[in-house]
């Protein structure tokens, strides 16, 4: 099964233990760019919601949004170690799907 193309929850982060949102897709890859672009706005825009920390692909879109709405009830503790589980370094996941890597926020451009 092709992740990125399989029904999948998701988490997107701000950076390590910063402002988290849970989504579903059908396309992550898509999905994921919209993030990243901001053209998805809302609360993911405002907060800088960008990293991919943690995703589930599942067989069908049914199943993916009862786990959404699962995790969404979770509490804050519960995320963090589902992330930390897979992910302990919180790197941008979307970069094995050939995304560029974020520039940190507040980080000055590079010089090189």
């Amino acid at each position: 099964m092709q992740h990125e193309f399989a029904p999948c929850v998701y988490i997107v982060a701000s950076r390590r233990n910063g402002t988290l949102y849970i989504g579903v897709t059908s396309n992550l890859l898509q999905r994921i760019a919209q993030h990243r672009e901001g053209i998805l706005g809302g609360f993911t825009r405002k907060h800088g919601v960008k990293s991919l920390v943690w995703f589930e692909p599942h067989d069908d879109i049914e199943e993916a949004i009862l786990r959404e709405k699962q995790l969404k009830k979770w509490n804050r503790t519960w995320k963090l170690r589902l992330i930390e589980e897979t992910n302990p370094t919180w790197r941008d996941l979307a970069e094995d799907f050939g995304f560029v890597p974020l520039v940190p926020t507040g980080s000055p451009p590079s010089r090189g």
